[in-house]
């Protein structure tokens, strides 16, 4: 009965400390267009599902624009720290797209809490088993598909080393069927991305939270049609305790 209690009442904390997130993350300076995508990226229950909360020092692991990264920085407080970290090959994509994105969101400096990390993550600076908790969003595709086995493998181990004994990384990405183009499609293949994942040193758990039964994973994730409500994979990470 004890037992149940518990789990119970922790039930009822985690519920809670999602729904004082979301109305955070509402009642935040975040501009319209980020909170207009709120709805599809439930981010208040993917961190409470990831475990991130105040104070903590995280990593927004390939932040692109930074739609994390803020989210993140409202999360963590003003006694935690983000660091937003980017490659300078992917800062200059599409004639320096996302390091236009990226410096907008900081600029004078409006998000204090955070820190830009513009180097690759296999050389942050940072120091290892600093960081509490570290995401990644929609990008472990990209390395798959255009990289290779190995880097996928290399990318999981250089965070595993950052995050300290507990920590945790949080994955994201869009679903992709084995026998699809998923390159073409953008989405990742499941079938052979997890193998790697699984023997990268982590616990895994996974998440139906961003789920999308509709989206038979045939469709680009550009595609108007499905853009922003593709089926979604969520997988929390944890380095273990030492």
């Amino acid at each position: 009965m004890k037992k149940l209690l518990g789990v119970v009442l922790m039930a009822l904390f985690s519920m809670s400390a999602s729904a004082d997130l979301a109305q955070q993350l509402a009642a935040s300076g975040r501009s319209d267009a980020d909170k207009a995508r709120d709805e599809a990226r439930r981010p208040a229950e993917v961190l409470d599902f990831l475990g991130i909360g105040p104070g903590m020092t995280v990593m927004d692991l390939l932040a692109s624009g930074g739609w994390y990264t803020e989210v993140l920085s409202v999360a963590v407080g003003p006694e935690g720290t983000v660091y937003a970290q980017n490659p300078p090959m992917l800062l200059g994509f599409n004639d320096n797209a996302y390091d236009k994105a990226i410096t907008a969101r900081l600029a004078d400096n409006r998000l204090p809490n955070v820190i830009r990390v513009d180097r690759d993550e296999g050389d942050t600076g940072l120091e290892p088993g600093s960081l509490d908790a570290a995401l990644t969003a929609l990008n472990l595709h990209d390395r798959h598909n255009f990289g290779s086995d190995e880097d996928v493998a290399i990318l999981l181990a250089a965070v595993r080393d950052l995050l300290k004994p507990g920590g945790v990384l949080g994955v994201i990405d869009h679903y992709g069927d084995p026998d699809k183009d998923n390159t073409q499609l953008h989405r990742l293949n499941v079938a052979t991305a997890l193998p790697i994942i699984e023997a990268a040193g982590f616990e895994m758990e996974s998440s139906d939270l961003l789920r999308n039964p509709d989206d038979d994973h045939s469709i680009m994730v550009f595609d108007p049609a499905i853009r922003g409500k593709t089926d979604r994979l969520l997988y929390k990470l944890t380095k273990p305790a030492e």
